[in-house]
């Protein structure tokens, strides 16, 4: 086991929490949410359960961090590609949109497990500073859509609200587990495979169109 030194500062114990991010997001490219576990990731770390117990009580308190990260990188990137005065039309914004959230998948991917797993297992002021940071985020990018295009900041909140809860059940639908592939391939089933962005699209721009007429 790797030798494990202690954080003795703010800024020590931010790399060990990034250290920390980095094995779980590793993992969770590779295998499904209840496979990883506090052991798992110690075990990458070469650090004890102990040592790992130092920055986080449990796994869905790294989840929720890595949520976070994420949401802060699909907010910031939608408000840097839409700026205010953009003049953009709703069709364009719906497809600038889409691509956006079709780089940020692993938001929406993490979104399936916030509100039944992670949210039901975290301390109560870790949840709060997520709870605030989203819903300031949603507030400034209701704010700029509302700027861009003839609808109310309230209208434009319901948009995104609607269009992330869409992108967490696609992203969901389109992810591959191994065993309904085996499932699927003996019953001889083919399913629905949708184009995520193509259907972002189609869906914010439903969600624009509705709310600018209203």
């Amino acid at each position: 086991m790797a030798e494990f030194i202690r954080a003795r500062s703010a800024e020590q114990k931010e790399q060990r929490l990034e250290q920390i991010k980095g094995a779980v997001r590793r993992q969770f490219a590779e295998r499904p949410y209840h496979e990883i576990t506090l052991t798992t990731i110690a075990d990458e770390l070469g650090w004890s359960r102990a040592n790992l117990y130092k920055y986080v009580s449990t796994k869905e308190e790294v989840f929720l961090l890595l949520a976070e990260d994420e949401m802060g990188a699909y907010f910031e990137a939608l408000l840097a590609a839409l700026p205010e005065g953009c003049g953009l039309a709703a069709p364009t914004i719906a497809e600038v949109w889409a691509g956006i959230a079709n780089a940020h998948r692993e938001y929406f991917r993490l979104g399936d497990l916030l509100p039944t797993i992670v949210e039901t297992n975290v301390g109560l002021e870790r949840l709060k500073g997520f709870k605030r940071g989203y819903y300031d985020y949603v507030e400034r990018m209701s704010g700029r859509l509302a700027q861009i295009l003839p609808m109310s900041a309230e209208d434009a909140s319901w948009a995104i609200s609607a269009t992330y809860y869409h992108a967490v059940g696609i992203t969901g639908y389109c992810w591959s587990n191994p065993l309904v592939t085996q499932a699927l391939d003996e019953l001889g089933i083919s399913p629905y495979a949708p184009d995520f962005r193509a259907e972002m699209a189609d869906f914010i721009g439903m969600c624009l169109a509705r709310r600018a007429q209203a």
